[in-house]
Formats: structure tokens, sequence, C-alpha cells
């Protein structure tokens, strides 16, 4: 059967689904990375809007089309014509929701795989799934289940991708990125805990900081918050003032990155850059940063982690919290020292 599935597929083009979110993308692309080299097909990409320019810096995608999240008016119509131009040998889903199945079933295509992990009734609409679901796992080896279905070789995980190439500029090593907050504000470590690490990896390290965000206005406050803490010619404020292609070019150029469970996280490790990430309310287990030389901090036993809640039901941020900043700072200069030296 796997012979044959192969067969179907091998030098043909197809479409891959995962629509969203930020991280979630990368934790695809070691599989579309295997399915383009083992079976050398043209590979085709839907996610949405705010995420094309991103895809479109994934190096073995040839063509993204846009799916419009909001606005059904011309952006579904632009939709339609660019799904049905081309015809596919098969089309794989890796987000698993009932809109991306419904995406594979428009496609001009007769084979449909869904990701074990698929839910919402999504599995109606697949003429057969990657695997059996197993959700105790890292979600990069989860999407890798449609590469062991299809029978292709167990061959090293890789992330191509190529951001624009970004001059980073400010003065002094090592570089550090802070990313101080996610989406979920359980997920957030404390802005002062941020604001005093960032001092003592100036003081004692002479680091250069830089402070990543999106535009959103918590984000740019939070970012204006520790700057006003740091030494000026020592800190440079990015928060809301990149394109998400561009942070991925300044993100490559840093020494080390720590953050929240985001996916500028994700981002970063991709490109090789060495994460240190703060996980409270989620499971680094499925979502931390992939790949060697990058390390999470948790709170310690005892303390109420692990909900997978979006707001704190405790209202207090308990478990994160109970990640000192010393604790953050121990780890910081343990790994900016194992790098040994600046490129």
């Amino acid at each position: 059967m796997d012979q044959c599935l192969q067969a179907g597929l091998a030098g043909r083009r197809i479409l891959v689904v995962k629509l969203s979110s930020l991280g979630d993308l990368f934790h695809a692309l070691p599989a579309v990375r295997r399915l383009k080299t083992g079976l050398g097909v043209t590979v085709d990409w839907v996610t949405q809007n705010e995420y094309a320019e991103l895809v479109e810096c994934f190096t073995d995608v040839e063509r993204v089309i846009r799916f419009p999240r909001r606005g059904w008016g011309s952006g579904w119509k632009a939709f339609w014509r660019d799904l049905r131009r081309e015809e596919y040998a098969g089309v794989i889903d890796f987000q698993g929701l009932l809109k991306s199945a419904g995406v594979t079933r428009l496609a001009r295509t007769g084979y449909r795989m869904g990701p074990s992990f698929q839910r919402e009734g999504a599995g109606w609409f697949y003429t057969e799934l990657a695997g059996p679901a197993n959700r105790t796992r890292h979600a990069v080896d989860e999407c890798l289940d449609a590469v062991r279905r299809l029978g292709l070789a167990d061959t090293p995980v890789e992330f191509p991708v190529r951001f624009p190439s970004i001059p980073v500029v400010g003065g002094g090593r090592p570089r550090v990125a802070l990313v101080p907050l996610s989406r979920w504000p359980s997920k957030n470590w404390p802005v002062e805990s941020y604001g005093r690490l960032a001092r003592q990896l100036q003081d004692r390290l002479g680091a250069m900081i830089y402070l990543m965000g999106g535009p959103g206005v918590e984000e740019t406050a939070a970012c204006e918050v520790i700057a006003t803490q740091l030494v000026a010619d020592r800190v440079m404020n990015l928060a809301g003032r990149t394109r998400l292609v561009e942070m991925g070019g300044w993100l490559q150029g840093m020494d080390l990155v720590i953050g929240n469970d985001s996916g500028p996280l994700h981002m970063a490790a991709a490109t090789g850059t060495p994460v240190l990430a703060l996980f409270g309310p989620t499971d680094p287990v499925r979502s931390g940063p992939y790949g060697v030389g990058h390390r999470v901090l948790a709170p310690p036993e005892g303390v109420c982690r692990g909900c997978r809640q979006r707001i704190c039901r405790r209202h207090d941020g308990a478990c994160l919290a109970a990640v000192t900043v010393e604790r953050v700072l121990e780890s910081a200069e343990s790994m900016l020292k194992a790098k040994q030296h600046y490129d």
C-alpha cells in the first residue's frame, strides 16, 4: 500500500494545508521537507493571509495560496481561483480542523490525508488519516506521521526557511532578544521580571538587548516599559516595527532568544538560534523549541502548572511567577558561555 501511495504521488504536485498559527507552521515544516525530498514532489501550501509572506520564505514551497480568514467577498473568489488552478496528486492537511478539511475537499484531488489529531468532524472529509492519535509527543513528530504513512525514509529533521538578510545593528555582543508577550496571558512571565533580567544581562555580560513583539498595544507597551529600565545605547526596541519575516531575519542574528511559549521562539529555533523558553500552562513536550541547543524552564514541582488555560484560573499567574529571575539569568549565562564565541 505504501508503495502504491508513493507511486501515485512521486514526481507530481501536492498541496499542503496548514492555515495557522505561527509556531504551528514551523511544526509542519520538517514533514514537508521529507515529502519534498522523499517523493520529488512540487509543493503548494494553503495558509491564512497574515502568514502568506512567511510561508513564501519556506524554500520547499513553490506556490502559496492565501486562505481568506476574514472577508468572504473578493478574497474568497481569489482563493477559489488559486486553489482550483492545479490538479493535485494529493492533499495533506496538517491542521485537522473543519475549515482546513473543507479546503482539502474543495481542492482538485482524489487523495486527501488528514492528521492523527483531527477534530471538529474533519475526518469525514479525508480519504485516510496519517495514523492513530498520540498527543504525548511533540507537534513536529505528530506531523511526521504523514511521512511514515507513506513509508518514506526517516531522515534528519530540517527546517528549510530563508528569511531576508537583516544587517543586525547595535553595539556589542552577546546579542540577546527578549520576546516578553504571547497570545495567551497565562503564558506570560511578568514584565517586571523581564526588566530585571535584561538589566542584569547588560550589567553582567554587557549584552545588547533586542525587544521583539507584534504591533499590538500590549506588546508595544510591555517592551517600552522594559526599554526604559535599560542602558539606552544597549537596547533596541523593535516591537511593532518589523514585518513577520523581518523579525525572522533579526532572530537568526541573535546569540540567544528568551521568551514565553510563542511563535517567535519557534522561528528562532528553526534558524538554529539558541532558545531559552519559559513554560507554565502549556506542555514543553508538545510545543517546546525543537532540536538541540535549546533549554526550557518550568515552575518547580508543587506549583500549579500545565492547566492549558488561556486565562489563569487563579488570577495570579502563580506558575510563571515561580520562575525566578536568578534562575533564568543563570541559564542564559550558561547557554551563552556554551556558545563559546560569537560568529
